[in-house]
C-alpha cells in the first residue's frame, strides 16, 4: 500500500498569502489544509504558520481564535512546525512594532525594527525587500539536504533578535547580520518567503516534507 502524503495545517488567522503557501506545499508532496480551527491543528502531522502584516493584529487574532494555545500544544507534542516570515516573528516573546506586544513566547527574544543605518553608517532602506543570501549552520533535520548557502526572497521591516545564539541556524546581511532562520527542536522558522523564492524556496519545502515523513 502506498504511503499517504503528510497532512499539514496551514494556519489561517487572517494574515496574507495562505493559498500561495498551500499550493507551494502541495508541489513538494504535502497535503495542505488551510484552516483557522484549533482542532484541525491537533489532527495534522505538522503545522505551517505563514503571515504578512502587523505583529499586534496577528497575535490578537491568534488568541481570539484559540490558535495560540493550539500552537503551544503542537510544540509540546513534538510535531513539526514551520514558520514563514511573520510566522517566525510570532514565536518570540514580544515585538516593538507600534507598541510592545506579546508573542507566543516559544523562543526567548524579541522582534525589533531594522535600524535606520547599517554598521557602516549608511542609511538602510526599510522595508528590506528583495533577494538575499542566507548562510546555514547547525544540525537541524531541515538543514540536512540544503546547500551551505542559498538565495531567498525577503519582504520585512522587522527582524528577530533571539536571546539564544544557538537558536539561530540561518544568517543574512542587511546593514549587519541578522537572524534569517531559527530552530529549536520541532520548531523551524524562516524570515524569508519560500513560496516566492522559486527553486531555492522549493528546496526548503522539500526539506520540510522529508522532515515530516521522518
Amino acid at each position: 500500500m502506498a504511503s499517504r502524503s503528510p497532512r499539514v495545517a496551514v494556519v489561517d488567522y487572517g494574515s496574507g498569502n495562505l493559498r500561495s503557501v498551500a499550493k507551494a506545499l502541495v508541489r513538494s508532496g504535502i497535503s495542505a489544509e488551510v484552516t483557522g480551527e484549533p482542532a484541525a491543528l491537533e489532527r495534522a502531522d505538522g503545522v505551517v504558520l505563514p503571515g504578512v502584516g502587523a505583529f499586534a493584529d496577528s497575535a490578537s487574532s491568534l488568541r481570539a481564535c484559540g490558535l495560540d494555545d493550539a500552537l503551544g500544544r503542537v510544540f509540546e507534542s513534538g510535531r513539526p512546525y514551520l514558520g514563514l516570515c511573520l510566522g517566525l516573528q510570532l514565536l518570540f516573546e514580544e515585538s516593538d512594532e507600534h507598541a510592545t506586544t506579546a508573542g507566543l513566547g516559544l523562543l526567548p527574544g524579541r522582534v525589533e525594527r531594522f535600524p535606520e543605518r547599517g554598521a557602516d553608517g549608511g542609511r538602510l532602506r526599510v522595508p528590506h525587500i528583495g533577494w538575499n543570501t542566507v548562510r546555514w549552520s547547525g544540525d537541524h533535520p531541515m538543514l540536512a539536504s540544503l546547500p551551505e548557502q542559498d538565495v531567498y526572497y525577503f519582504v520585512h521591516s522587522f527582524r528577530a533578535v533571539p536571546k539564544e545564539e544557538a537558536h539561530v541556524v540561518g544568517v543574512a546581511d542587511y546593514g549587519k547580520p541578522f537572524a534569517a532562520a531559527v530552530a529549536r527542536g520541532n520548531l523551524f522558522a524562516v524570515q524569508f518567503h519560500p513560496e516566492k523564492s522559486q527553486t531555492s524556496g522549493k528546496r526548503i519545502l522539500d526539506a520540510f516534507a522529508t522532515w515530516l515523513a521522518a
